[in-house]
């Protein structure tokens, strides 16, 4: 028996595209699993004409670390969600760019959650969006009662392009344990124009500046990556496309 449609009276669907996502549920689970003291990257691009809706089961052992980047910059509905249970002294990092033009709707919705002591996370998502485009980044950390030493960070911004571009952003923490480093940022606006004026003011034209300032944005999820350079020249390469 196929799972119910969910309505946006559930939370991770608060700003989902339901009429985009109902031919593709339910997503089945992929689950990921590091072993303990093992280590894995992975790297996730969401691309073609196609609508794309995903959903990972991760579970990261004692003393292991993950390591996952994502370039979503398909052309039509794209959703990534996932769940990462993080075991003792656990390392997570999640990378995220979406880049979203031609009224599309992108999505990312993550909960992570650190189960045992001494786990380190760290989630990174910028997202562009173009003209009548949506982007839209859910995020939990969950701070499981016993958990202490937990140090877990949240980096959220959104840069719109045109003022009929949209961006939903909730990062969120809930702890249970007191010893903990916890912390989440958030910013949803446009290209500085100070910078853009001081940039043309020494001889780089509009457009070429805006190009830097944008890969300059998208390029901070792939800092550290395996194959940052790879993801990097993918997300230049929509941006070109969308500008």
């Amino acid at each position: 028996m196929s799972a119910p449609l969910p309505t946006r009276r559930d939370e991770l669907f608060r700003y989902a595209d339901l009429a985009a996502l109902t031919p593709l549920w339910p997503p089945q689970a992929e689950r990921i699993a590091v072993e303990a003291g093992g280590a894995r990257t992975l790297s996730i691009v969401i691309d073609g004409d196609a609508a794309i809706a995903r959903n990972l089961d991760i579970v990261v052992g004692d003393d292991a670390e993950l390591d996952v980047r994502l370039l979503s910059l398909g052309r039509a509905y794209g959703r990534l969600q996932l769940k990462a249970a993080l075991g003792k002294g656990a390392r997570f990092t999640f990378g995220a760019a979406q880049l979203a033009g031609n009224a599309q709707s992108l999505e990312v919705v993550t909960t992570v959650i650190h189960e045992q002591a001494d786990a380190v996370s760290r989630q990174i998502v910028r997202s562009v969006a173009g003209a009548g485009a949506t982007v839209n980044y859910l995020g939990k950390v969950l701070v499981a009662k016993g958990a202490d030493g937990t140090d877990g960070e949240q980096s959220v911004r959104a840069m719109l392009l045109d003022r009929t571009a949209t961006a939903n952003a909730k990062p969120e923490l809930e702890i249970h344990a007191d010893d903990v480093k916890c912390a989440h940022g958030c910013a949803v606006g446009e290209l500085d124009a100070a910078a853009l004026f001081y940039m043309a003011a020494r001889g780089l034209p509009p457009e070429a500046a805006k190009r830097l300032m944008l890969q300059a944005f998208v390029a901070e999820a792939f800092v550290g990556a395996e194959d940052e350079a790879v993801l990097l020249n993918q997300a230049i390469a929509a941006l070109e496309a969308m500008l």
